[in-house]
């Protein structure tokens, strides 16, 4: 699930980017205050985006904090770019699988990545062999 969150996450993030660059340059052409600005915002949402799909391999609760703000930028300006709408939809959508992907299974249930990983050895104090200089001790300080 994570690996799915991230391919989209990159891939829409770049989409948007692309999205929002076109929209923020044609509003700086005709000298359009809200429509650049509303592409600003958008330029920031697809680097989000970007960012949480790069996060959703290795850490999908980043990765679906960062869709959370990401849809929440989109929702303040689907007034003046009505597009935003559904990357808000997208956002949210893919915080959910990421944090499908975050969700520790319970002992029992299948798929996914476990948290029951083995214990590492740690030996006792009793059983810890100090390394010495002369090779093995027999108990007289290292003499023959």
């Amino acid at each position: 699930m994570k690996i799915a969150a991230g391919i989209l996450s990159l891939f829409l993030g770049l989409i948007v980017l692309m999205q929002s660059c076109v929209i923020a340059s044609t509003a700086g052409l005709s000298k359009n205050a809200t429509f650049q600005q509303a592409g600003s915002v958008g330029l920031l949402v697809g680097l989000l985006f970007f960012v949480a799909g790069a996060f959703a391999f290795a850490l999908p609760q980043v990765s679906a904090v960062l869709l959370v703000i990401a849809g929440l930028f989109t929702l303040m300006v689907m007034e003046h770019f009505p597009d935003m709408g559904i990357w808000a939809v997208v956002a949210f959508a893919l915080a959910g699988m990421a944090r499908l992907a975050w969700k520790p299974l319970r002992p029992g249930e299948k798929g996914g990545a476990t948290t029951d990983a083995p214990a590492p050895a740690n030996p006792t104090s009793a059983e810890r062999r100090e390394p010495t200089l002369g090779g093995p001790s027999n108990g007289d300080g290292g003499r023959a």
